[in-house]
């Protein structure tokens, strides 16, 4: 997917959201967990999910972490998932929440898992050891690498604020990976909480998607994002996830979860 398709699914459904598919089995309600494996449980809450906020989001980012923990079977119920969204909602742009942040082969077996195997059109990346993390990844046309930047933690002021030659590291960052990549293939984390920054951000990277976790559970105002985070196309994915996908224990769960989406992000 390029850059202009996301900018047309966002004119055409008037919304900058992406849905996180955060899947915690604690968290599902019974209704979905009785008589099922764990396995069936996240897998069929995920579909009901899915097919209930796909008119109202242009995007889905599983969180790797959550499907890895369920170990073999896991990672089964995310490929299905992955499946299930390319069968039945082909204009929804995915996002591998894996925020791999490796080199050499090893990086290149990432990119060649969630590229090709799993089918993703964009994975979050650590860029800690520096350009060679994200390398492999820009080698597949029409996907994605996601930088994290800015992010919207409490503990990102540990590191990512902290300046080097009058810049702050965030900035630093940003600026040696649109070096070596273009907005087709580059996007970056910058946290809805760390709103008050995303101008003078744009004032340095005017083209780039911005993937903006912290709206809803953690606080961010989706409103003040795109006021201060918008370019010409659009250029944000607003990440909202346990606010949308847990609003309701009941069986009126899936229902639920549209109504909010319906209401997150809106252009």
């Amino acid at each position: 997917m390029t850059t202009d398709q996301l900018y047309e699914q966002i004119k055409k459904k008037g919304t900058m959201l992406c849905v996180g598919l955060d899947t915690d089995y604690t968290k599902i309600p019974e209704c979905i967990k009785s008589g099922r494996s764990v396995g069936e449980a996240v897998l069929e809450f995920n579909r009901r999910i899915i097919d209930a906020t796909a008119p109202f989001c242009i995007a889905f980012k599983p969180n790797l972490a959550f499907y890895e923990c369920l170990g073999p079977e896991g990672l089964e119920i995310l490929g299905k998932t992955v499946e299930h969204i390319r069968l039945n909602h082909p204009d929804q742009f995915i996002i591998a929440d894996a925020k791999r942040g490796d080199i050499g082969n090893t990086a290149r077996m990432y990119a060649k898992s969630l590229f090709e195997t799993f089918d993703f059109d964009a994975v979050t990346l650590s860029p800690y050891m520096g350009s060679e993390t994200v390398a492999p990844f820009l080698d597949y046309p029409g996907r994605f690498a996601i930088v994290v930047a800015l992010s919207s933690n409490p503990s990102a002021f540990d590191f990512q604020t902290a300046t080097s030659d009058g810049k702050p590291l965030y900035q630093a960052v940003m600026e040696k990976m649109m070096q070596v990549s273009n907005p087709d293939n580059m996007m970056f984390v910058v946290g809805a909480t760390k709103a008050d920054k995303l101008k003078s951000i744009r004032s340095f990277c005017p083209d780039n998607f911005f993937l903006v976790p912290g709206v809803g559970a953690q606080g961010g105002s989706a409103e003040e994002v795109i006021a201060s985070g918008a370019n010409a196309k659009g250029g944000l994915l607003i990440n909202s996830s346990r606010g949308i996908i847990y609003a309701s224990q009941g069986e009126d769960f899936a229902a639920a979860a549209a109504s909010v989406a319906s209401k997150t992000a809106r252009i």
